[in-house]
């Protein structure tokens, strides 16, 4: 029998969040992953969903953006919140109208800096390592028809020196997302965010 609440995660690549997302709800009594889609055929991501027998779905971009095949999978697997993880389209209207306020996406960085269109993975530590900023951290925000300008509900810094390089950035901003991120999207879909 399907549990409560059931997880869609959208991922364009690697998949290290969704892996984590996906480890930490395996035996949660109310909230299960129901499926992974991905706009990346060769998505690592699909390979890590195959770990945790969590079904997958590859769409195109005319697929999700001409017609309602992605909602249609959604809904035969019944699912009640959407998780974009490393998903690097916008989502289109006919989504956030189906799922209002239940679309959630992780920035790595603190929006509104370093935000909108273009600016994700080593791109954004990059802009963060050029502007000599002094913290970075994550954002976790509801998804809107917009780039990164949901309703943050949660944010989180940790510092950067000036010998930190992107990577080392990277590597700092990954440990807070694995650390925060699973636990956010439980307390979002329980109620208490």
């Amino acid at each position: 029998m399907p549990k409560e609440f059931r997880i869609a995660i959208f991922a364009s690549g690697s998949g290290t969040n969704a892996e984590e997302i996906m480890k930490h709800f395996r035996h949660h009594p109310r909230v299960e992953v129901a499926m992974l889609l991905s706009n990346t055929p060769e998505a690592y991501a699909l390979k890590r969903a195959e770990k945790f027998n969590v079904p997958t779905a590859v769409f195109t971009r005319k697929e999700y953006k001409e017609s309602q095949i992605v909602l249609e999978w959604l809904r035969e697997k019944q699912v009640t919140h959407v998780v974009l993880a490393g998903f690097l389209w916008l989502v289109p209207h006919y989504l956030t109208d189906a799922f209002p306020d239940r679309i959630i996406n992780i920035h790595p960085s603190l929006l509104p800096k370093f935000g909108g269109k273009g600016m994700y993975g080593m791109k954004v530590h990059e802009a963060v390592k050029e502007q000599g900023e002094t913290s970075t951290g994550i954002t976790i925000h509801l998804v809107n028809e917009h780039y990164d300008e949901g309703r943050v509900i949660f944010q989180i810094s940790c510092p950067v020196g000036p010998q930190d390089t992107p990577e080392t950035i990277a590597q700092q901003v990954h440990r807070l997302e694995y650390a925060h991120y699973p636990r956010v999207i439980e307390e979002w879909i329980l109620g208490s965010a």
